[in-house]
């Protein structure tokens, strides 16, 4: 062990870079590994990534190495990045997030980006917006952040996540209507221009592909679904936008990518119009737009 913290104190940033590396080699590739080394040294020194190669021959000091080595025995320990940092970043946004609820994914700015898009090509000059499942709050407090006109409100069914969505509304200067209450049951009265929702999608099934630090660290609730009803979230979500929609109103669905087929028609079956399937950048089928 001795030895240890003396090989660790004669590292400079780049060999510590590499040596970060190697430590996750179990958890994740050398690229997600080089990237999860870069937010962790620009967190923790604040530096940027320009900051980080004019450091690079340094040796840090004992302060620095401490955060270091506290910072990757956590990682070793299978907890994710975001986690460990207490933060993230969405569409340029800081987030506080914890076990509580999801980590943000870039996929889901994806999804952000097309509600925006849509919102601004139909020059409404008031929107009422609902996030079914907001977990963090990512996408209802990014719509209002950018929707100054919106009337948001977020709905889930864990206390947990809506006091860490109600924090990071506070953090980011935006009012947000939080609902706690569970999709499957919950009756409003409210009409909604555009209800949006990231559901609990992926089945029992494909447990088997994804990272050991998801299973272990993020919350199942917001995660699973049984193989035998994959789409029950999906069902009484729109059941409850053809009731609660305005006329023309639309709703949007982050999706499982092997299950595009299958909401599409899901969608058709109940009476939604101009249903559009959209793919994210790595080319899976990954969102959903229609309107009633």
């Amino acid at each position: 062990m001795q030895l240890y913290y003396l090989l660790l104190h004669s590292m400079d940033f780049k060999q510590l870079e590499q040596y970060f590396i190697s430590e996750l080699a179990v958890f994740y590739d050398q690229e997600e590994a080089r990237q999860l080394f870069y937010l962790a040294v620009t967190s923790i020194f604040d530096w940027n990534r320009t900051q980080l190669l004019i450091h690079n021959n340094e040796i840090p000091d004992d302060d620095q190495l401490l955060s270091y080595r506290k910072l990757l025995n956590e990682l070793k320990d299978g907890k994710p990045l975001q986690y460990v940092l207490q933060e993230t970043w969405f569409y340029g946004l800081k987030f506080k997030v914890n076990p509580a609820v999801l980590i943000p994914r870039p996929e889901t700015e994806e999804l952000v980006a097309w509600i925006l898009e849509t919102v601004a090509a139909e020059k409404l000059d008031e929107t009422y917006v609902l996030d079914i499942g907001t977990g963090s709050g990512c996408i209802a407090i990014t719509l209002k952040k950018n929707l100054s006109n919106a009337q948001v409100s977020a709905l889930d069914v864990s206390a947990a996540a809506i006091a860490v969505a109600s924090e990071n509304a506070a953090l980011n200067e935006t009012p947000v209507n939080f609902i706690p209450a569970d999709i499957l049951s919950y009756q409003s009265n409210v009409k909604y221009n555009l209800i949006v929702s990231n559901p609990p999608y992926i089945t029992e099934q494909e447990r088997q592909e994804m990272h050991q630090n998801v299973l272990d660290h993020e919350p199942h609730l917001a995660l699973f679904v049984s193989d035998d009803n994959p789409l029950i979230f999906y069902k009484a979500i729109a059941d409850f936008a053809l009731r609660q929609l305005q006329p023309q109103g639309r709703l949007f669905f982050e999706i499982n990518e092997y299950l595009g087929i299958e909401t599409v028609e899901m969608l058709k079956d109940k009476g939604f119009k101009n249903i559009s399937l959209r793919k994210d950048m790595q080319g899976k089928d990954r969102m959903i737009c229609c309107n009633i």
